[in-house]
């Protein structure tokens, strides 16, 4: 139950952009039952600022338009960095007999990136990973175009997709907007169909999520935790966060974030 009402429309809607720029996804639902209105007043006020140009809506709820005020990707740059780097440092045992990669466009995946060891071939469409992998000699790196999104930075859509079915790789590693008993979930379409076409090119998927996507939500649907090999979590996770993932996936590693530097 909410403890605050925002009844009035203006407010409301201000604290509906701050979450879309906090998250890059809202869900009339949740944000009905968090706000203390009807699910129809957020509905309204979400059709109203897509009317504006400032979201997009889909399935459930809305997602932020790519040129919003302050792109997603700059904002969730900087949340949980202790947690994303220490994913980031517990993942690379898993790519130890990797040559090849592919690296999608999540901010705990661009942390890896700056991480890698010397000798990969990394496939991404990420303009972050990109910059941090062409920036050293002993990496070789495979870009992937197709349509800009600014607020991935990163690019996506027919072009990115044909680009990956010519492709194969040992690892995709994965990010996620939300994760749960269903799956994992993106709250872009392209950006679930760019992660899909990375794992269907893969010989294994290792999926990096900091606990705060285990108690998100997100409309797309990208693929089920069982198909993974490995998830690599925080150790913000709860027990039965965590419990819930060992029941689908085959492996589970827990990231000590308190150890991070």
């Amino acid at each position: 139950m909410a403890t605050v009402r925002y009844t009035a429309a203006p407010r409301r809607r201000d604290e509906l952009l701050r979450r879309l720029e906090e998250s890059g996804y809202v869900s009339s639902s949740t944000a009905a039952a968090e706000l203390g209105v009807s699910e129809m007043t957020i509905r309204r006020d979400l059709g109203q600022l897509a009317a504006e140009g400032r979201v997009r809506r889909v399935v459930g709820g809305a997602s932020l338009v790519d040129g919003s005020a302050a792109p997603p990707f700059e904002l969730r740059r900087t949340e949980a960095a202790r947690e994303k780097d220490a994913i980031a440092r517990a993942t690379l045992p898993l790519l130890a007999d990797a040559g090849v990669l592919a690296l999608d466009a999540g901010t705990t995946v661009a942390t890896l990136a700056r991480r890698l060891p010397q000798g990969l071939t990394v496939v991404t469409h990420s303009v972050p990973v990109i910059t941090a992998c062409t920036g050293r000699d002993d990496l070789e790196v495979v870009a992937l175009g197709g349509t800009f999104h600014r607020a991935t930075r990163s690019f996506a859509g027919p072009a990115t997709r044909a680009g990956l079915a010519d492709l194969a790789v040992d690892v995709a590693v994965l990010s996620a907007t939300a994760a749960g008993p269903g799956g994992v979930y993106s709250a872009d379409p392209w950006d679930a169909d760019t992660k899909r076409a990375m794992a269907a090119i893969a010989d294994r998927v290792v999926l990096l999520l900091d606990h705060r996507k285990l108690a998100a939500r997100a409309p797309m649907r990208v693929l089920g935790l069982e198909d993974a090999h490995a998830v690599v979590v925080d150790d913000g996770a709860t027990a039965d966060q965590l419990a819930m993932l060992r029941e689908r996936c085959e492996r589970v590693v827990v990231a000590d974030a308190g150890s991070a530097p």
